[in-house]
């Protein structure tokens, strides 16, 4: 009888102690909060500089450039849609010698205007681009110490691509490559009657650097999982 009433009160002890851990409250743990990601929208106005090279009926030039960005972006998670405008001073070209007769071609100045779609990666956005561009360029001929210029301004297209990484939540550092052709224009009209001397197209590539400042709009961009 003793051992029956033992073994009645061992069960109804073990059966307590597990009624009592399943009605113990499980802890609240706050799910960790999801960090903010880097945020690409706004206005932005930037310098650049770089090198550049074209080819121009089977002749190499090249030289250097520097110059101003204004743009925009517009973040969407991780695509960023953006228009941008840059224009630069240039001393790319060449000039060529023999005996009494020179000559010299020389991009002076370019800029463009493109749309951008890029790919955000947190603080690192990697970015195509394309769309309008221009370059006034200079041809000089100098025959026995008499020297002509002439300044004509060509059109033409521009793509390419690159790589910016935001080092603050403002400044970002850029580094790019461009592909530009330029259309044909007519030098020496007023020399050489009715029509002058067709330059032809040409081609134009650059790489350059540049930071950029950007008055962003909004609060950073949130991850979502």
């Amino acid at each position: 009888m003793k051992l029956k009433i033992a073994a009645l009160a061992m069960l109804a002890m073990t059966t307590g102690a597990g009624a009592a851990d399943m009605a113990a409250p499980v802890p609240y743990t706050k799910a960790a909060a999801v960090a903010p990601g880097y945020n690409w929208s706004g206005f932005y106005v930037g310098a650049m500089g770089g090198f550049g090279w074209l080819r121009n009926q089977g002749n190499d030039f090249n030289g250097g450039f520097a110059g101003g960005t204004i743009g925009a972006n517009w973040q969407m998670s991780s695509i960023v849609l953006g228009v941008e405008a840059e224009g630069a001073w240039a001393d790319i070209g060449r000039t060529v010698t023999t005996g009494l007769v020179g000559a010299s071609d020389q991009v002076r100045a370019f800029g463009s205007v493109t749309g951008r779609l890029g790919l955000a990666v947190d603080n690192f956005l990697l970015y195509g681009k394309g769309g309008f561009a221009a370059a006034s360029n200079r041809i000089g001929v100098t025959v026995a110490g008499v020297t002509a210029l002439d300044t004509q301004t060509h059109t033409g297209y521009t793509v390419g691509g690159g790589v910016e990484y935001g080092f603050t939540p403002n400044w970002s550092a850029k580094a790019e490559y461009l592909f530009a052709h330029y259309n044909s224009q007519n030098y020496f009209a007023n020399i050489l009657p009715p029509a002058g001397v067709a330059s032809g197209s040409f081609d134009v590539h650059t790489v350059k650097v540049g930071i950029n400042y950007r008055f962003g709009w909004g609060g950073p961009v949130v991850a979502k999982y």
